[in-house]
């Protein structure tokens, strides 16, 4: 198995467990709290999505799916399209609100264009860096492990509150 074939291995399994969290589920399920200020599963998943497609987009130069794509316009949320959900207040996590078709979709789209670039990888390229603002830079290798590792942290999280639900 390449480097790349991996890196679309584990993309896949992120999508196929966010899916599985809000697959069935309600715009009211999937805004539900399982405690005071907890995250939902709409935020979790919109969240994981739009961490990759931040991350993805920037090292591989291309455009976001969230804004290129009209997913900005199709969630309507009352803050910035740049915002990915790091820092987010409770209030800002309640605002995420969307059916799963819509969650799914972009989940989806981000996915393709995820793996169309991750596809074209050569071992050599994961050696790149791609941000000095660390000690050590961050290579290209480091910042997709992080991206899905932190894709798969949510979607496990958005699993277990839809598990809270009994959904």
């Amino acid at each position: 198995m390449t480097p790349a074939q991996l890196l679309t291995e584990l993309l896949g399994r992120v999508v196929e467990s966010a899916e599985a969290a809000v697959d069935g589920l309600t715009e009211d399920q999937l805004a539900t709290r399982p405690a005071e200020g907890a995250n939902t599963i709409a935020w979790l998943v919109w969240h994981l999505a739009r961490v990759q497609d931040d991350h993805v987009a920037d090292v591989a130069g291309i455009e976001q799916v969230y804004t290129g794509q009209g997913y900005a316009e199709r969630f309507g949320l009352p803050f910035d399209p740049a915002e990915i959900g790091y820092g987010h207040t409770t209030e800002q996590v309640g605002a995420v609100r969307a059916e799963a078709a819509l969650l799914t979709s972009y989940l989806r789209a981000v996915h393709e264009q995820s793996t169309a670039y991750v596809a074209g990888l050569e071992p050599d390229d994961l050696e790149r860096v791609v941000d000095e603002g660390w000690d050590p830079p961050v290579t290209l290798g480091v910042r997709l492990a992080s991206v899905i590792t932190d894709d798969l942290q949510h979607a496990g999280q958005a699993a277990y509150v839809r598990g809270l639900l009994g959904a």
